[in-house]
C-alpha cells in the first residue's frame, strides 16, 4: 500500500482545499502509471506547516521571510 506524505507551509491562503484536491488526484495517478500500485489502496496525507513551526539558521521562517 503506498504512503505518501506531503508537507507544504500553510501561509497567503494557500494551499485551497481544491489544490489539496489535485494534489491528492495527481500524486494517486502518478503512483498508479510510474509503480503500477492500486489506486484504491494509495493514502496521500497532506500536513500543513505553519511558518512559526519550523526555522532556517536560528530563525523561525516567518522571521526569515519578514527580513526580505
Amino acid at each position: 500500500m503506498p504512503f505518501v506524505n506531503i508537507r507544504i507551509t500553510k501561509e497567503q491562503g494557500c494551499p485551497t482545499t481544491e489544490q489539496k484536491k489535485e494534489l491528492i488526484v495527481g500524486v494517486t495517478e502518478l503512483l498508479s502509471k510510474v509503480l503500477n500500485k492500486n489506486k484504491a489502496s494509495t493514502i496521500v496525507i497532506i500536513d500543513e506547516i505553519d511558518t512559526d513551526n519550523y526555522g532556517l539558521g536560528g530563525e523561525s521562517i516567518t522571521e526569515v521571510r519578514n527580513k526580505v
